[in-house]
């Protein structure tokens, strides 16, 4: 308990430190939305109007001090303001209606990915100098050595333009109203494969390679050499004894992955279109739209913090040597 407290007290600083960069950054640079919507209106627009503008975006000429307890009220009350490209939409609905296609992008290219990394992983190291220990890892690592956008780049050329059969960009068909039927899903799963398909390509090599090593190590043990002497099966000592423990590594960059969920598949979903955060902050950054690139920033942040923490206890769950670390 006392670790899990200590973490946890960890864990509140790092997100105090990172809500505070992330209203004193867009403050340091130059100019301020507000400013360019009003050159954008070339002079349509009243005094009194510019100052509601001002203070709907946080940016009210009182002191900085004021201006950050209000913003911290804000946060703890889920106002994160309005988006200025999408005006008067507020930052939240913008971030609540893309946040999920990231979620789905991500963490069905990550389980892909660590199951089947991790199984070829077990499986090479337990059969060490065997073909699939031989060629996979150093094939796997040859493709992993490409950036996701350019072999997303060359999927789409390859699957999507020349030879026609996947959809070239979006979430699901243009004009279909989302619903929860199976034609739908059907839709969703079809427009998915490409974007997944280029991430697990990706980063299936690491999971397969960390996990390999980590085996290796954990196979000249001592627990598991007397686990091989009292001759229980081999597919039980290779299972609960070796890959159990050889998990532990994997568990963090699980966890370490499944934070960067949010924002991991940026240039991804920019190839694609595809409706996620990725591409949604790139819109923001192109029109300069501070208060959503706020928002944005500070869900990635938070979905960091929030994946680490539950890996520590699922850690301490693991590795009972940590309690007492």
């Amino acid at each position: 308990m006392s670790y899990m407290l200590r973490r946890f007290g960890f864990y509140l600083v790092a997100f105090w430190v990172s809500i505070t960069l992330n209203f004193f950054l867009p403050r340091f640079m130059p100019g301020d939305p507000v400013s360019r919507m009003v050159a954008r209106l070339q002079g349509q627009i009243r005094p009194d109007q510019i100052e509601a503008l001002k203070d709907s975006f946080g940016l009210s000429d009182a002191p900085l001090w004021e201006q950050y307890l209000r913003y911290l009220g804000q946060i703890f009350s889920g106002n994160l303001g309005f988006s200025i490209s999408r005006f008067p939409t507020p930052v939240i609905d913008v971030i609540s209606s893309v946040i999920g296609w990231t979620f789905l992008l991500g963490f069905v290219s990550l389980i892909i990915a660590v199951l089947i990394g991790n199984v070829l992983g077990i499986l090479a190291a337990w059969r060490r100098g065997g073909v699939l220990d031989s060629f996979v890892p150093p094939l796997l690592i040859f493709i992993g050595s490409f950036p996701y956008f350019w072999l997303a780049m060359g999927l789409l050329y390859l699957f999507g333009v020349t030879l026609g059969w996947f959809p070239l960009r979006h979430a699901y068909e243009v004009g279909t109203t989302p619903e929860f039927s199976l034609a739908f899903l059907g839709d969703v799963a079809y427009h998915l494969i490409l974007p997944a398909t280029s991430i697990v390509l990706v980063s299936v090599g690491g999971w397969m390679l960390g996990m390999r090593n980590t085996m290796i190590a954990t196979n000249a043990e001592d627990y598991i050499v007397m686990a091989e002497a009292k001759g229980l099966r081999a597919n039980r000592v290779m299972m609960q004894y070796a890959a159990r423990n050889a998990l532990l590594p994997s568990v963090t960059a699980f966890g370490m992955s499944l934070g960067f969920l949010v924002g991991g598949a940026l240039l991804t979903e920019v190839v694609f279109a595809y409706p996620g955060i990725g591409y949604t902050l790139l819109a923001a950054v192109q029109n300069l739209d501070y208060p959503l690139m706020q928002g944005l920033f500070l869900t990635i942040t938070t979905a960091v913090l929030i994946a680490n923490f539950l890996v520590d206890i699922v850690y301490v769950r693991l590795d009972p040597r940590v309690r007492v670390s």
